[in-house]
């Protein structure tokens, strides 16, 4: 299938490993250019440019904390001089500090919500007038299951989660007659480095909480992801679509 995304340029978040560098490789493969942000461009990030190179498209590094409201213009400004435009905004950079709600102190709290809500409103906010002057666009958030269902100990990422759903819901409303579309993909538990340094007993209760008994891995992610960036899913916004293995049903 012709996903119609050859020349197009995306702007990935959390683009240094796991379901970032994933979903930045996909795009590539579909004949996007990518902007790569993370607050990290060193070896991790070069691995990244070098894969979208080695598919035969440009690459532009840029590192940048999320919560920067200014640096986010900066950023999108960028993204336009060096390739010429901006069509995809694909919202990925998150954190976790859990903690049970009687232990989790304000920082805890704070840093999460803000990176990965605050965060995503925040680039959202910057790249729309260039998505609505151009009259086409795709905004993907990368929420949870648990923004859906809630998790013991994770009263901060689930509720930044949620509210990322609710974002996009709205995003979807404010750009739709631009031709923009807005939608979430939430994942389960996905098999990253970060996932595999968890004790082996949570792992496997996420795996038996699976009806294909096996956990995502970044790629199903991702390939999830550049469907929704592409022409084909042009009348798909304002959705929330699983990819859990069935972890939630």
């Amino acid at each position: 299938m012709d996903l119609g995304l050859t020349g197009r340029v995306a702007l990935v978040t959390g683009a240094a490993r796991g379901i970032g560098a994933a979903i930045a490789a996909g795009l590539a493969r579909e004949g996007c250019d990518l902007a790569l942000l993370d607050t990290d461009i060193g070896q991790e990030m070069e691995g990244v440019v070098a894969e979208v190179e080695d598919l035969g498209r440009r690459a532009l590094p840029a590192a940048a904390d999320v919560r920067d409201f200014g640096r986010a213009e900066e950023v999108v400004a960028e993204v336009v001089e060096r390739f010429g435009g901006l069509d995809i905004l694909v919202c990925n950079a998150g954190i976790t500090r859990d903690a049970v709600v009687w232990k989790m102190d304000e920082a805890g709290w704070d840093d999460v919500l803000d990176v990965n809500l605050k965060g995503c409103f925040t680039y959202a906010h910057a790249a729309a007038p260039v998505l609505r002057e151009r009259g086409w666009g795709r905004i993907v958030a990368v929420a949870s299951i648990n923004g859906l269902r809630g998790k013991f100990g994770q009263a901060n990422y689930s509720a930044s989660k949620a509210g990322l759903i609710g974002l996009a819901k709205t995003l979807a409303r404010e750009l739709g007659r631009s031709g923009v579309t807005v939608n979430v993909v939430a994942p389960g538990m996905v098999l990253t480095d970060m996932a595999r340094e968890l004790p082996e007993r949570f792992l496997d209760a996420a795996r038996a909480e699976t009806v294909l008994d096996r956990l995502a891995t970044p790629g199903d992610v991702a390939s999830l992801v550049t469907f929704l960036c592409s022409t084909a899913a042009g009348h798909i916004t304002g959705e929330v679509v699983r990819v859990d293995g069935g972890q939630r049903m």
